[in-house]
Formats: C-alpha cells, structure tokens, sequence
C-alpha cells in the first residue's frame, strides 16, 4: 500500500499544470517518477494526499509553484557530457568563427537547460582555452529549475563530479579544497558566464543573435507541436549559419529546412536565398 493516494484524476492534473507551465508531456509510464518527486514535498508540508497537495498548490501557487516544477523537472549532466559536441565545436566551428568574426571579436553562446552548471562551465573551458583573451565571449546559461541554477552559480562540486575531467582542466580552472573533497569554479571562468532563470516556452528577455545554442536532454520531453515552435524560435535567434546541439535521444524532423543536419544531434542554421 502506497504512503499517498494519488488517483486518475490527481495525476491528470499534475500533468496538465506542468504542460501548461512548461511543456513537458508527462505520459502514464511517468506516474512512478511523479509519485516519488511529489510526495517529497507532501510529507515536508505534513499533507496526507495528493489531493490535499493540490489544493495547497492552488491556494500557495506564489510560493509552492517553483517548488513544484522544481521537483518534476529531471536533472542529470555532467562534464563534457557528449563529449563529441565540444570536440566538433573545437574542431570546426571555433576556427569558423575565428574568420568570420574577426571584426568584432564578438561571440555569444546560450546553454538553453543548463542544470547544476556542467555544460557552461564546459563550454566556457573549451572556449577560453581556443580564443584570444581580446576576445568578447559571453555564455548565457538558463534553467527552468531554481534549485539547480543556484548551484550552477555558486560553482561547487564534489570530486565524484568531477571525475571525468582531465588533470590540466582541474589545475587550471578549478580551486581544490584542502581534504580534496570539493572543487570550486576558478572566478576567471566564471566571469563569462550569465545565470538566469528561464522558462523557454515563455517570452524570451534576449535578443541575439548567438551564434552556438546548446539545448540538450530539454525537448525530449515536450510534444511535436512545442518542439517545432521551440526550433523555429531558436532559429531566428542564431546569427547566420549558428548552430544547434540537441540531446544524444532527441531529432529534428526533415521539415525543418531551416536547419542542416551535420549528424550526431547537431545542425547547423540555412540561409535561403531570400535572406542571403
């Protein structure tokens, strides 16, 4: 026997409340993850239903709200995560970039879903590391969730976090605490880095253009008709021939002739003649 009764209809209205904030499709095979991430906050507000959970949410929405995306919203990263997106960024659009900005050493990049910090942190290693330090690159890094952006910001990770990164990584950008548990973000890479709390399916503050947008492991859990508003609205964000990285489980279909496939979840934007 469940701690918490969550019926049919309980469940059906989670579901319409967080497509409607947000999104994301929660079908029937996600009644597990949402019972487990829910009835956290039930028992720390001493409720004993979903129902009474509910009708706490809609007479707190103000204050309950964000901790109820919060919870639903999945959170799982890690540094250079699909490594082969940093490798093609270093490899072809670094020196692309390079010439065709070279009159205003100008560069913009937007880690759309950028969870506890990893890939902008990433991002800001890989470009640091490639660019003259005449250069302006800023990163702008958004997330749904408030819990997880405010670690991103603070820049503390444990070593289990940062296992992945090679030894030149840690040593230069990365303070290590004395009993080496913990490893703070050096200031040097964190100052090109803008933290902001964002919603992608509301009205973006941002103007553009960027030229590099990575939105990885975010669409796969909205519908087809949200995906397709969601490209195209990055598409008219991204400076002429920008590029876009999905996640390794998400596609953009065929349909979308503003975009050329390169493979392995990254596109590159087309100018038709018409623009051109």
């Amino acid at each position: 026997m469940k701690e918490f009764l969550l019926t049919d209809s309980d469940f059906k209205k989670i579901a319409s409340l967080v497509y409607s904030a947000c999104g994301i499709v929660l079908g029937e095979h996600k009644r597990e993850m949402v019972y487990s991430r829910l009835a956290r906050r039930i028992r720390r507000l001493q409720l004993d239903s979903f129902k009474q959970y509910l009708d706490y949410l809609d007479a707190h929405k103000e204050q309950e709200f964000s901790d109820f995306i919060n919870a639903i919203t999945t959170n799982l990263t890690s540094f250079f995560r699909e490594a082969h997106h940093f490798e093609y960024l270093k490899s072809h659009i670094v020196p692309a970039l390079l010439q065709a900005n070279k009159q205003t050493k100008r560069v913009r990049v937007w880690s759309a879903g950028c969870s506890s910090g990893e890939e902008p942190y990433t991002l800001a290693m890989t470009l640091n590391e490639l660019f003259p330090t005449n250069w302006d690159i800023k990163i702008l890094a958004t997330d749904l969730d408030s819990n997880v952006l405010a670690k991103a910001q603070s820049g503390s990770y444990t070593a289990a976090n940062v296992n992945g990164l090679e030894q030149h990584h840690l040593q230069r950008w990365f303070l290590k605490s004395k009993n080496g548990e913990l490893f703070k973000v050096k200031p040097e890479l964190q100052k090109n880095i803008y933290f902001k709390r964002l919603n992608l399916l509301q009205d973006w503050p941002m103007k553009g253009p960027f030229d590099v947008i990575f939105c990885r492991n975010v669409v796969i859990y909205f519908d087809k008709a949200t995906k397709d508003q969601l490209f195209q609205r990055y598409c008219n964000i991204l400076a002429p021939h920008g590029h876009l990285f999905l996640g390794h489980s998400e596609t953009m279909g065929k349909e979308h002739s503003e975009f050329k496939n390169l493979g392995r979840t990254m596109y590159q934007k087309v100018l038709h003649e018409a623009e051109s």
